[in-house]
């Protein structure tokens, strides 16, 4: 049953995670290859301002990326407190002499 509810959550972010690309990602993907090139037409930039110019317009899709990134994670770290409490209560009913059903039970009941 836990693997059932962890592939349920890995195809809920990975649908999530389709979504955001098609609607946010790309459109900051097609902005900042159109932004760079704009840099790269200005023929009175040094190479360093050309430089600079492009990584002004990196700058918005990487930001973005990070708090994906960064939000991702704290979602995992979430999901794996969570499955360390259903664990530990499983352990706890074990040790009080639960049944096995019954642990079994609670923990499906638990992760769910």
């Amino acid at each position: 049953m836990a693997e059932l509810q962890q592939l349920r959550a890995q195809e809920a972010v990975d649908s999530m995670m389709k979504s955001l690309e098609r609607e946010n990602i790309w459109k900051m993907q097609g902005l900042m290859y159109r932004c760079s090139g704009g840099c790269c037409e200005d023929s009175q930039a040094s190479m360093q301002q050309v430089h600079q110019c492009i990584e002004r317009c990196h700058a918005p899709l990487a930001q973005a990326q990070a708090l994906v990134t960064s939000e991702l994670e704290k979602f995992q770290d979430s999901l794996a407190r969570c499955t360390m409490h259903c664990n530990d209560k499983a352990k706890d009913s074990i040790d009080a002499g639960s049944k096995e059903l019954q642990v079994k039970r609670q923990l499906e009941s638990c992760v769910t």
